[in-house]
């Protein structure tokens, strides 16, 4: 993987992967390479729970079939993987959290910066928590939802308000089967708790508490995070940007805003614009500021404010090896520490925000919701005045961007396809029953250096797109579709298949809809509930035409996601394996028999192009079932891998 067309398939990234190579710079690629990893852990049979171990468990029969304690391979693996589900539904639904307190700070003080920009979804909201709205004002409501959400987090019995939007039928089975969610907190501490030495050894029965907990992230900490953030930043709407490392500006004080939550960089976007800081960039010589995103905070802006996006996970090194980057600022999640050694190569101002996300030698400067603008403003002076530190550093910034639309919502769907007047999923629905769509393809998830970056999410969303599947779109899935010219229009006409392509040309949409960052998947969960609302495709999630897929997954929170996905009733493929392929019983559960309990399951399938069509058959089988028409166009041969 030396070469850098190896490493990614963006020519932007190779460029700089090169310039890395030539300075003798490690970049992330360089480290997977270096790194031995254990085969133990890879297969999840590596145990350090408790410090009798670490145990090592063998695949079976080879080696000790028992840890210490006694514990199989499958409890060892469970085990495992439900702490790996518990650490992703802590991080999106801590977002969400953090993102509820910036929310209360908004209703109450109107002095904090923030403002309710949405106040007909407040009003949706504040139904369905149950909140009074006769005769209150805005704020009034915006606290006593605000409160209501935070609640959630801490509650210890009933069910959460959110996964009440489910169909029905899902509902009463997430009931039978015991998985229905009930405080975000619960769940994620009673898998804490049931993986600690001694307590639960069925791996059926810890993968039964993985299932609550990822659902408690997707119908919950997750679900708050995006109807909160559209509230107070505003719900986005199609808009036109950019992407790829093109956006930075060699003439221009250049300001990366980079990890997850909005609430900071939000109030950044606002002390960008201020005119004392732009004069001040001036008088050093730069021609104005320019702030551009970086991962799923980027995702956010872009969403939102149309702020073009630098580019994904595995851009982060790149960025700063322009040497054109006066400041990166970063909240959590997704952050590599090795920024803080490649910003001293160069003369970039690495800044942490957040009180969890700190690293050695790098300059904190801790947000707070009460003083969000004035820290926003100090951020941005930091970066404005590190311009003058160039000092005729050699600059390289690549040519390539690629134009996007982006700022699609489960609710613009409905006024997409039905328009002002009568916004409804209908459209879609006929669409797919009439067989001018096959079916509908959440494709999300993050990037993995064993993977050249974007190969999986492009080529996949490609193949599916060929053959009539509708495609959604989060976080660096989006971003790398984005790069490859698939979130424009006119990707339609280059490379969708006919029906599709009728589709978004009546409509005037690219055939692959970004829908957010990598917390907005739970958009991806109320558009097939609504799809069973509007009728004529089911009873239940699991009854659509539709598949999941996270073809280059690296986090925990891609476990969480991919199991509220499967969990909800939406089969799932994942690029690579989870670990826990030495573990039998645990993988045969996964990949076959949980379908059984949740009407979905998974897959594992490297090869994108095969992966796309494990998802396609699946829709196939899906429209056989529901007795719909049949295609209205030839099916497309499978494309060379």
């Amino acid at each position: 993987m030396t070469d850098p067309e190896q490493r990614s398939i963006d020519p932007a990234a190779q460029q700089m992967i090169q310039r890395a190579a030539d300075e003798e710079v490690d970049l992330v690629w360089d480290r997977f390479e270096a790194m031995r990893r254990c085969r133990f852990g890879e297969l999840g049979i590596c145990c350090r729970i408790c410090h009798m171990g670490p145990c090592r468990v063998g695949p079976e029969g080879k080696g000790p079939q028992q840890g210490i304690c006694g514990a199989s391979a499958d409890a060892v693996a469970a085990r495992n993987l439900v702490r790996g589900i518990a650490a992703g539904a802590a991080a999106h639904s801590d977002h969400g959290r953090d993102v509820a307190h910036a929310f209360l700070e908004a209703a109450r003080n109107p002095d904090s910066g923030y403002e309710i920009r949405d106040p007909d979804k407040l009003m949706r909201i504040a139904l369905e928590y149950g909140v009074e709205i006769e005769g209150k004002s805005v704020p009034d409501i915006g606290v006593a939802v605000a409160e209501k959400a935070l609640a959630e987090f801490g509650q210890q019995d009933g069910e959460l308000t959110f996964a009440l939007r489910a169909p029905e039928a899902r509902v009463k089975l997430w009931r039978k089967q015991g998985i229905m969610p009930r405080g975000v907190d619960r769940e994620i501490v009673q898998i804490m708790h049931q993986t600690h030495m001694g307590v639960d050894a069925d791996y059926k029965n810890l993968m039964r508490q993985g299932l609550r907990a990822a659902l408690a992230d997707g119908w919950g900490g997750s679900m708050i995070a995006t109807d909160l953030q559209d509230i107070l930043f505003g719900s986005p709407e199609p808009i036109r940007s950019k992407t790829n490392l093109g956006v930075l500006k060699a003439d221009h004080v250049n300001i990366v805003v980079h990890g997850h939550e909005p609430a900071l960089s939000e109030m950044i976007v606002e002390a960008a614009r201020d005119p004392e800081l732009v004069n001040r960039a001036q008088e050093l010589g730069a021609k104005g500021i320019n702030l551009v995103g970086q991962c799923c905070t980027g995702n956010e802006l872009l969403m939102r404010q149309g702020v073009p996006s630098a580019g994904s996970f595995l851009h982060q090194e790149l960025a700063i090896m322009t040497g054109a980057v006066d400041s990166m600022v970063v909240d959590v999640q997704c952050i590599m520490p090795a920024l803080a050694n490649l910003s001293e190569r160069f003369h970039t101002k690495l800044l942490t925000t957040s009180p969890k996300a700190k690293m050695p030698r790098v300059q904190h400067l801790e947000f707070r919701e009460d003083q969000a603008l004035a820290t926003a403003k100090q951020i941005v002076s930091i970066g404005v005045e590190n311009f003058a530190n160039r000092n005729g550093q050699d600059i390289q910034i690549p040519e390539e961007q690629m134009d996007l639309i982006a700022g699609f919502t489960a609710e613009y769907v409905n006024t997409l396809l039905g328009g002002r007047f009568r916004p409804s999923y209908r459209p879609l629905n006929d669409a797919i029953i009439t067989g001018r769509l096959r079916g509908v393809a959440g494709v999300v998830g993050c990037e993995n250096p064993e993977i050249p970056q974007g190969y999986g999410h492009v080529e996949m969303a490609k193949e599916l797109i060929r053959n009539d599947v509708l495609v959604l779109v989060t976080g660096c899935s989006a971003l790398a579709d984005a790069r490859a010219g698939l979130l424009r229009p006119e990707a339609a006409f280059e490379l969708a298949g006919k029906g599709l392509q009728e589709v978004c040309e009546a409509i005037g949409m690219p055939p692959v809809l970004h829908l957010g960052s990598c917390v907005d998947n739970s958009r991806i969960l109320v558009a097939c509930a609504n799809m069973v609302a509007e009728g004529g495709l089911g009873e239940d999630i699991s009854d659509l035409p539709v598949a999941g897929a996270a073809p280059e997954w690296m986090s925990e929170k891609a476990l969480s996601i991919g199991y509220y996905v499967v969990a909800s009733g939406v089969y799932t493929v994942f690029g690579t394996p989870q670990n826990i392929m030495g573990a039998k019983n645990l993988v045969q559960f996964v990949t076959d028999e949980m379908e059984e309990m949740v009407g979905a399951r998974f897959d594992f399938e490297p090869d994108p192009i095969k992966a796309a069509h494990l998802m396609i058959d699946h829709m196939n089988r899906k429209r056989e079932a529901l007795r719909l028409a049949p295609m209205m166009y030839e099916e497309v041969p499978v494309a060379a891998s």
